[in-house]
C-alpha cells in the first residue's frame, strides 16, 4: 500500500468513527443482542445497585433525588465512548504522522502532484525534501540537481496520471535522472504499516522458545531473515545452493555425491 493510499483511508476511518461515536451505540446493542440470544444468553445489562447515602445535616431537605442512569446508558459512557475516543486518537496520531511524510513527498505521490507545480514550488518542495533526508550534515538528495530534474522530467513524463511505481519504471529506462530516482525509491521503501515486521518477529520469539537450546545465534539471525525476506526466498533456486554446498567440500561429495 502506497502512503497516499494510507492517508486518504485513515481519513475515512477517522470521519466514520466520529460518526460512529455519536450514532453508532444503538446498531452496536442490536448486533450484540443478536449475538446473545443466538448464544443462548440473556442480553440485559444488569441494573446496578443504587447505593442509598446518608443526607448531610446542611443539605436542604427540598432537594429532589436524581435517579441513576439506566444500565446501558452507563455502558455508553463508560465504555463504549472511552473505547471509540482511543480509536480516534491512535487514528488521528496515525493521520499526523502521513501529514508529516505528506509534507516532504506528497508532491512526488503523482504525476499530476508534480506537474501542478510551478517553478517556485518545486524549488520549495525539493529544498524542504533534501532538509528531511538529512543526517549528519549529509543529504541523501541534492535539492538543487533534484529541481533541475524534475523540472526536465515534466516535460518528458506521459500524459496520463502516474503513480510513484510507474514514475519510478519509467525514471529507470531513462537512466538520467539520479537524485529523482533516489528520491522516488526512499519514498516507496516508506513502510505504511509494521505488521509484517511484527509478524516476523512474534515468528521469531516462538523459535527462540523452541530451538534456542538447541541453535546458535548465528544461525537463529539467519533463520530471522529468512522469515522476514521470504518473498525473496520463494524465488530461489534450491538445488543450485546445494549442488554448490556440496562442491565445495571434498568430504560432502562423497557423502552426497
Amino acid at each position: 500500500m502506497l502512503i497516499d493510499v494510507a492517508i486518504e483511508q485513515v481519513q475515512g476511518l477517522i470521519t466514520f468513527f466520529n460518526g460512529y461515536r455519536d450514532t453508532g451505540f444503538c446498531n452496536a446493542l442490536e448486533t450484540a443482542k443478536e449475538i446473545a440470544l443466538e448464544m443462548e444468553i440473556d442480553p440485559t445489562f444488569r441494573q446496578k445497585r443504587e447505593i442509598k447515602r446518608k443526607k448531610q445535616f446542611d443539605e436542604n431537605p427540598d432537594d429532589v433525588l436524581v435517579s441513576s442512569q439506566p444500565a446501558h446508558e452507563s455502558f455508553r459512557r463508560k465504555y463504549f465512548i472511552p473505547v471509540v475516543d482511543q480509536a480516534i486518537s491512535s487514528l488521528t496520531t496515525r493521520f499526523e504522522q502521513y501529514e508529516s511524510f505528506q509534507k516532504n513527498f506528497g508532491f512526488l505521490f503523482t504525476s499530476d502532484a508534480l506537474k501542478s507545480l510551478d517553478e517556485k514550488s518545486l524549488k520549495y518542495s525539493c529544498s524542504v525534501l533534501e532538509a528531511a533526508l538529512k543526517s549528519g550534515g549529509k543529504s541523501d538528495i541534492n535539492g538543487s540537481e533534484l529541481y533541475v530534474e524534475l523540472n526536465l522530467l515534466k516535460s518528458f513524463i506521459p500524459n496520463d496520471n502516474m503513480g510513484p511505481v510507474d514514475i519510478l519504471k519509467f525514471l529507470k529506462r531513462l537512466d538520467c535522472f539520479p537524485n529523482a530516482t533516489i528520491a522516488y525509491r526512499i519514498l516507496l521503501t516508506i513502510p505504511v504499516t509494521v505488521a509484517s515486521a511484527e509478524g516476523s518477529f512474534s515468528k521469531l520469539k516462538l523459535l527462540k522458545s523452541y530451538l534456542r537450546s538447541t541453535m546458535t545465534q548465528e544461525r537463529l539471525s539467519g533463520l530471522a531473515t529468512i522469515e522476514i525476506e521470504n518473498d525473496i526466498l520463494e524465488g530461489v533456486a534450491y538445488e543450485d545452493l546445494i549442488e554448490d554446498f556440496v562442491s565445495r567440500n571434498a568430504q560432502r561429495m562423497a557423502r552426497f555425491g
